[in-house]
């Protein structure tokens, strides 16, 4: 995040038995809906539940998943402990966004490389980060192991900051903010927002360049999203 970058799931949790350690996988992006991390050797799941499984920005909770043995008193008794629990009402929200999740990530997905591939033809764009586009160096990677791609993408504009902002500026539909897994889509340049507080040479070597601009495709019609991209691109 924001380059789609992946890790090779099975080859990490090889590294960690044969060292002894537990594989702890942040799986929010993809949600059980796309990818299993446990089946592919991870130890213990996290997610911010607060996006996808949620789906509407509507409560704030997470979720802490193994097996009894890994997760067990560790996680249970510093609930207890120091009760960081969530309300029943926020349970039950994601409780009834779990009904409808698979169908949204199908959506999200769907959604998402088809703006990937329309931004790989805009003569504005000199880069698209999606590991659904066979262009991606680790596309391959993400078709093992997961079942679809998922709705985050991040593409380079030819230029800046100023480009970068006027773009940002220009829509209209869109959501301006670093949150995402909503319905809505929302838009972010992560050079001053997500990756501001480092220097510039920090920023480069993670590949965070001043033209970089992250959306988190949501469930509207494609095409007003890609019209209102164009606000900013022409």
């Amino acid at each position: 995040n924001p380059l789609t970058e992946l890790v090779d799931i099975a080859a990490l949790s090889a590294i960690a038995k044969k060292h002894g350690c537990l594989l702890a996988v942040d799986n929010c992006f993809c949600t059980p809906a796309l990818q299993r991390p446990i089946a592919l050797g991870a130890d213990i799941v996290i997610h911010s539940a607060t996006k996808y499984i949620d789906g509407q920005g509507r409560c704030i909770g997470g979720a802490v998943c193994g097996t009894k043995d890994v997760v067990g008193e560790g996680v249970f008794g510093f609930l207890r402990s120091a009760g960081p629990t969530m309300s029943p009402f926020n349970a039950w929200v994601f409780l009834k966004g779990l009904e409808t999740l698979k169908l949204r990530m199908q959506a999200h997905s769907a959604g998402a490389l088809e703006l990937a591939r329309w931004l790989e033809q805009q003569a504005e764009v000199k880069r698209v980060f999606y590991p659904g586009l066979e262009s991606h160096p680790q596309h391959t990677l993400a078709k093992t192991q997961q079942s679809d791609f998922g709705g985050l993408l991040s593409f380079e504009l030819n230029g800046g900051k100023e480009e970068g902002w006027r773009l940002i500026d220009a829509t209209k539909m869109l959501s301006i903010t670093a949150n995402l897994g909503d319905t809505k889509t929302t838009i972010t340049h992560p050079a001053t927002t997500t990756h501001g507080r480092l220097t510039p040479e920090q920023r480069a070597e993670a590949g965070i360049s001043d033209g970089l601009i992250r959306v988190a495709v949501g469930l509207e019609d494609i095409d007003d999203i890609k019209a209102d991209l164009l606000r900013g691109m022409r």
